[in-house]
């Protein structure tokens, strides 16, 4: 009779451990997969964070512009008198211990430190957003540099003189807005494009896709 081979005249034995050691070999070779899938995500994260703090300079940029419009109103202009430029637009030095637009600015004093923390908590939110968010999202790494630059160049105010300095005044006959600032302007403006991205960002996304 001749000798039997192949894998039907293994012995049971010998082909269960061939077949286990054939499914760890595909395990490890689907792990090592995932590992360079993972490093691959990682590093495309890491990139796009680096590229996105560059937004930074932006933020960088609303602090000192606001800083600086503040030092020449606090000089040049007087506490409380206007100075008309349009018939709408007056430059009036005022001081704000509340929120944007003075908003809280008759509370008791308390405001000056929740809103300190409240400012420099949101800060580093808006930082870790901004690291996190991927590099095609444009509009909103424009809002988030914005609104950090407005929040910091406020939040200095309040940590040096206890209160914000305003100096733009709109007003419309007997009607005027309250003052505000150019980091405040940065808020409103960031905000803005804030919402818009909420609401209309993906169709944008989907729309750039499909072209």
């Amino acid at each position: 009779m001749p000798e039997s081979s192949g894998l039907h005249d293994m012995d049971p034995g010998m082909r269960r451990d061939d077949e286990v050691r054939r499914k760890d070999g595909v395990r490890r070779k689907d792990g090592v997969r995932r590992d360079d899938e993972v490093r691959r995500n990682d590093g495309r994260l890491f990139s796009d964070g680096i590229a996105m703090l560059k937004w930074l300079w932006l933020s960088l940029f609303v602090i000192l512009l606001d800083q600086a419009t503040k030092y020449l109103a606090d000089s040049l202009l007087t506490w409380g008198q206007p100075v008309p430029v349009l018939p709408f637009f007056n430059l009036t030095l005022l001081y704000n211990t509340g929120a944007a637009f003075s908003f809280l600015s008759d509370a008791g004093g308390w405001q000056r430190w929740f809103f300190i923390v409240l400012a420099l908590g949101v800060s580093a939110v808006l930082v870790h957003w901004l690291r996190r968010l991927p590099r095609e999202q444009l509009r909103m790494a424009l809002a988030l540099s914005l609104i950090l630059g407005g929040a910091i160049g406020n939040v200095i105010d309040r940590i040096w003189f206890g209160h914000v300095i305003d100096f733009i005044q709109l007003y419309y006959r007997d009607w005027y807005w309250p003052a505000f600032n150019v980091a405040d302007s940065a808020i409103t403006i960031g905000a803005v494009l804030m919402i818009w991205d909420g609401l209309f960002g993906k169709q944008d996304h989907t729309a750039k896709g499909k072209g």
